[in-house]
């Protein structure tokens, strides 16, 4: 632009903005953002373009949620450092925004996975499945530990990772593979907690990749003994060895009313495939 120093109507320096030029009247009524002159006749704002690369900042400052008061502060005080320190500011929080975009992907992406799994499963079938490597938070339990102290533990340990809500993880159940052979069916020793993003952290539990049994009970919890007996018995006539621990998890909570249609998916690795 060759006349830079030419006024601009206030609809077409809102036009060269891409805003509504009431945007740039309340700017002005508030003392954010004043016009290079006005027509003491008739009142109509005029603006130099020069003034584009201010509005523009202040623009992008609204676009990241920076309140007018915080702009209106920085405008009386502008400086390369004060916008430095808030646009640190805004990049932090910005992070942390995509971080939970993230979390809440991978969750959506889980939930459509299971309603996929509920369309085309035969609840009947076990069979033999890939599965990667995964990170896992566990949580200690006994026979004892009552339904209360579960929900206790997994609440603080979601707010330990500042997940949002209690659902943005997956969580389960571990019964150690040893006690299946030895027929105990009900030996729950973790809750597990799959954390939908990245994290570094000593002591968490490594779910090993590979080749996994898979297989779905359907009905009241008192039900999974058996299922584990026909696990066993696949196992035992095709030859497999079991290891490790069986994953147990839940895969239709949010779709159903009754206990009866609760469907419970158990994974458990394969030894040496």
């Amino acid at each position: 632009m060759n006349e830079k120093n030419k006024l601009l109507t206030i609809g077409q320096f809102a036009a060269l903005h891409g805003i509504n030029k009431k945007t740039l009247m309340w700017y002005d009524e508030i003392g954010l953002f004043k016009p290079t002159a006005v027509n003491p006749e008739n009142g109509y704002r005029f603006y130099n373009y020069r003034q584009s690369s201010i509005l523009e900042t202040i623009l992008l400052l609204r676009e990241l949620n920076v309140s007018i008061d915080e702009i209106q502060e920085f405008m009386k005080n502008r400086s390369a450092s004060s916008l430095k320190v808030l646009l640190d500011k805004k990049i932090t929080e910005l992070d942390q925004d995509i971080a939970h975009l993230k979390a809440v992907r991978k969750t959506l992406c889980n939930h459509r996975q299971n309603m996929i799994t509920l369309l085309s499963m035969d609840l009947s079938e076990i069979s033999v499945v890939e599965k990667e490597k995964r990170s896992l938070v566990t949580v200690d339990i006994h026979a004892k530990t009552s339904f209360d102290k579960e929900v206790e533990m997994i609440t603080a340990e979601t707010k330990k990772y500042q997940l949002r809500r209690l659902h943005d993880a997956s969580y389960g159940t571990m019964i150690p593979v040893d006690d299946l052979y030895r027929g105990n069916f009900t030996h729950y020793t973790h809750l597990f907690i799959e954390i939908p993003f990245p994290i570094k952290k000593t002591g968490l539990h490594m779910q090993p990749g590979g080749k996994y049994l898979r297989a779905f009970h359907k009905g009241d919890w008192n039900g999974i003994p058996g299922k584990y007996q026909q696990i066993l018995d696949y196992a035992q006539k095709h030859g497999l060895t079991l290891c490790g621990f069986s994953y147990e998890m839940g895969i239709n909570e949010n779709v159903i009313d009754r206990m009866e249609d609760y469907i419970v998916q158990i994974e458990i690795p394969l030894n040496g495939k």
